[in-house]
């Protein structure tokens, strides 16, 4: 049944279930039906037969003493009027016998039908098949009267009666019976193909439906028709799609809200932290000349109030992609020139080892490329561990050539539970470490800003150890 419901479909399903059920409705009727009119049909033969065979063994005169000719010439006579069915009659008494046919006995008489006759006022009956062939066999005894009731002679006569006409009739129903199943399956069907829409239009309905929200088309409702299960289902499905949408929209304006709030405060902050870095550039200059406990304080605050510079700066660039203001300014340069100047400005040559591809140009946004290399070299030194190598590549696609960049440290590597969230906001694989160079924005601004090239960003873990990351790019038109 499983397999059955794996390989075919609902509607085929419900067309053969309802076909099923009528085939076994028509052929339970034909079979009541079958039983009923063959034994109706029986009844009335033999009640026919055996009323006409007893009315005329009670209109011949009987003598005694009997002989074998005279039993012979009543058998005859009986034989002669059987007028809706032909009978062969057969004369016993004592040790004589006779018939209407060539042979004095018959093998269809059972000695039960003898000795019930025989033992009854009235005769006797039964039905017997012999050698497939269907017979009706009466027997009867004949009487005659003494002036105190009557009284049996002796003489039994035996009517055997073939029922092949009416076994042909039961034959004929059945077959009839069964050349009216096909046609009648076939009307059947009719009303499965109606039955299998009408259940299934709300099912494809519920598809089409979930396939909307599934888009995102969160205002998708159903039409509700009648009150059965299926309109309740609509029904539930209408509800929890306009909760659903109302709780959609509430995050959408929360997230919104957070949005604006982040963008605002960045911006809010910009200002006074433009002094207070200029101020701690010059407290630094200072610094040597004050108190040693001083000069710690003073470098402390330096330090800090950098790291809240750059959280403020990514903070600002994380909303401008939120807000979907963030474009490029593609241009085409030397890649492997624009990954040593990255290095320099932040004066990593010593600790990073390039392996370069020279005279590859590609079509990218230097600074936004620039700020891909950085955050996944800073990235690598911070929580890795040297060396850290960085390669770049070119590879060969069905929609174009593509630049790889890859930074792989030699480190731990990375917890195949944090893997899945290496790239999310502010997510940090240690809970307790809740100080760090870092924003813990830089990976997820590193995947806005290789997005935004339509190219794709990923990491992983070398089986030799440490991690890596991997940036593809499309190289673009040149």
């Amino acid at each position: 049944m499983k397999l059955f419901a794996a390989r075919f479909g609902l509607r085929t399903r419900l067309i053969a279930a309802f076909l099923f059920v009528a085939a076994v409705s028509a052929a339970t009727t034909a079979a009541l039906t079958y039983r009923e009119a063959r034994s109706a049909i029986l009844q009335q033969a033999q009640d026919t037969a055996v009323s006409q065979f007893r009315d005329r063994v009670a209109a011949q005169g009987i003598t005694i003493p009997l002989d074998r000719v005279w039993m012979r010439e009543i058998c005859l006579t009986l034989a002669r009027q059987g007028t809706s069915h032909t009978w062969t009659v057969f004369a016993e008494y004592g040790n004589l016998r006779a018939s209407s046919s060539d042979r004095t006995t018959s093998t269809v008489i059972t000695p039960a039908l003898r000795a019930a006759a025989r033992g009854s006022a009235h005769g006797s009956f039964q039905r017997v098949v012999k050698n497939g062939k269907p017979w009706l066999t009466v027997g009867m005894p004949t009487l005659f009267d003494r002036g105190d009731g009557s009284q049996p002679t002796g003489l039994v006569l035996y009517a055997v009666m073939p029922l092949s006409s009416e076994e042909a009739n039961v034959a004929a129903m059945v077959t009839a019976a069964r050349d009216g199943a096909l046609p009648a399956l076939l009307v059947a069907l009719v009303p499965a193909l109606l039955a299998a829409r009408s259940v299934l239009r709300p099912v494809r309905d519920l598809r089409r439906a979930a396939a909307g929200i599934g888009r995102g088309e969160l205002d998708t409702r159903i039409t509700v028709r009648g009150n059965d299960e299926i309109a309740d289902l609509a029904w539930t499905f209408n509800e929890s799609s306009t909760k659903l949408q109302e709780s959609v929209d509430e995050l959408r304006r929360a997230e919104e809200r957070a949005r604006r709030f982040a963008s605002d405060v960045s911006h809010e902050l910009r200002t006074p932290l433009a002094g207070m870095l200029a101020v701690t550039e010059v407290l630094d200059e200072d610094a040597g000349e004050l108190r040693p406990d001083t000069a710690a304080a003073v470098r402390l605050i330096s330090a800090e109030t950098g790291k809240l510079a750059t959280l403020v700066e990514d903070l600002m660039e994380i909303s401008r992609f939120d807000a979907r203001a963030a474009d490029l300014h593609l241009d085409e340069v030397d890649v492997a020139e624009t990954v040593r100047k990255t290095l320099q400005s932040r004066r990593w040559e010593g600790r990073v080892t390039t392996e370069l591809a020279d005279g590859v140009r590609a079509v990218l946004d230097p600074r936004r490329f620039d700020v891909v290399v950085a955050n996944l070299v800073g990235n690598a030194l911070r929580h890795g561990a040297e060396p850290v190598t960085l390669r770049v590549r070119t590879g060969r696609r069905d929609d174009g050539d593509r630049l790889v960049v890859e930074v792989r440290d030699s480190g731990p590597g990375i917890d195949e539970a944090v893997l899945p969230h290496i790239f999310d906001r502010f997510y940090k694989a240690d809970a307790a470490r809740t100080r760090s160079a870092g924003s813990g924005l830089g990976l997820a601004i590193a995947q806005e800003n290789v997005r935004l090239h339509g190219g794709t960003v990923g990491a992983a873990n070398t089986p030799g150890g440490g991690a890596v990351f991997t940036v593809d790019l499309p190289m673009g038109e040149r």
